[in-house]
């Protein structure tokens, strides 16, 4: 199996149990005779274990291919799904959370380094939209399971099965990585590394660009209902709808990367994350928060992908170099995801609760425009 069919299955199988927990986790708290908030726990572990592996896998990768870390990780994943369904307790879960998180955080880390030295700017927004389809068809698939009687055990164990398949193909698929480590593969690369924004800048971005992107998904239900009057049907149906315009946009825009630059939709795109918020934040009728919320999904949709592209010194996906200080600056892009893609949802979490739901547009707004400020200070 090629390579890229090989990512977009990966990434596929792993947004499966990746988007699922907050359905699941209901049956379990009672189950473990828990509180909700325990959740945050739970959720705190698997952050800090994610991001911890997404680092190392970068600096692991500087001298090796990346089919052990793939392998590894989605094995990883199988392993703490499995123990979380058999888990008598919650300290149980919370480790198989951790340990989610770092195969998480390998594989990655791994596909990231690996498509930004070899995938063009429509492979990676492709590879990335496969995990947005695993990330809508997981609560699908829950909701049929637990409908049917299955039990959180019982799909846990189901998905653990998947992902350890997964690891199986990934751990015998030795000729389609066909790449030397990414030192060996430095020479040439040296007036690439120019290119690449400065990595301090970029980590930041990645954190802002990652927490917004969530933030609206996350609160996007909370925002419509209470900030802006909207029936719960109707906020459902945007919310479902952002997250397609999100897949859908990774779909259409890689094309479009492809022919007319990865840096011009990237500037683009980025710009337009602040304008939907714009929409989002004037004190206009409800459907201008829709078309608001549609707008920062289209433009959100190709930023992380693209992003990546560059720091993976291939800012316009032609020809395939990577180098080992590349595979390190990805690697801890993908961490810096991880945190940003939990803290800054948490932290509008909390505003809400101090002031109400219609203070998302604004932190939205406020954050779009700073994830800007640093892009073009990156640039720079």
């Amino acid at each position: 199996m090629p390579a890229f069919l090989l990512s977009c299955l990966t990434y596929l199988g792993v947004a499966l149990p990746g988007s699922t927990l907050g359905l699941l986790w209901p049956s379990m708290h009672i189950s473990l005779h828990e509180p909700v908030g325990a959740l945050g726990i739970v959720l705190a572990a698997g952050m800090v274990a994610s991001a911890v592996s997404s680092t190392a896998t970068g600096r692991i990768l500087r001298t090796m291919p990346p089919r052990p870390p793939l392998a590894v990780g989605a094995a990883l994943v199988s392993m703490a799904l499995a123990v979380e369904a058999a888990a008598p307790a919650f300290w149980l879960i919370a480790a198989g959370s951790a340990g989610f998180g770092a195969g998480c955080g390998a594989i990655d880390a791994a596909l990231n380094v690996y498509a930004a030295a070899h995938f063009g700017p429509r492979a990676i927004t492709w590879m990335h939209a496969s995990y947005g389809l695993g990330a809508t068809v997981g609560p699908l698939l829950v909701t049929a399971l637990l409908t049917a009687g299955a039990g959180w055990r019982a799909t846990l164990a189901s998905m653990a099965a998947v992902i350890g398949a997964i690891a199986v193909v990934l751990a015998v698929a030795t000729h389609a990585w066909n790449v030397r480590p990414a030192v060996s593969l430095a020479a040439g690369s040296a007036d690439r590394a120019s290119h690449r924004p400065a990595l301090l800048p970029n980590v930041l971005f990645t954190a802002v660009e990652t927490g917004v992107e969530s933030a609206a998904g996350i609160w996007g239900y909370v925002f419509l209902t209470s900030g802006r009057g909207l029936s719960p049907t109707v906020a459902g149906i945007v919310v479902s709808a952002y997250w397609a315009m999100m897949f859908g946009g990774r779909i259409l825009l890689g094309p479009v990367a492809q022919r007319a630059g990865a840096s011009r939709v990237l500037a683009i795109a980025v710009a337009g994350v602040p304008c939907g918020a714009l929409l989002m934040t004037l004190p206009l009728p409800g459907g201008f928060a829709v078309a608001g919320m549609m707008t920062l999904g289209l433009a959100a949709a190709p930023v992380f992908p693209l992003i990546t592209l560059a720091s993976g010194g291939r800012p316009g996906g032609d020809g395939a170099s990577s180098d080992g200080a590349a595979a390190t600056a990805v690697g801890v892009q993908v961490a810096a995801s991880a945190v940003g893609g939990a803290a800054l949802p948490s932290g509008v979490g909390l505003a809400i609760g101090a002031v109400g739901g219609w203070a998302v547009g604004p932190l939205l707004l406020t954050l779009g425009v700073a994830m800007c400020a640093v892009y073009w200070a990156a640039l720079r």
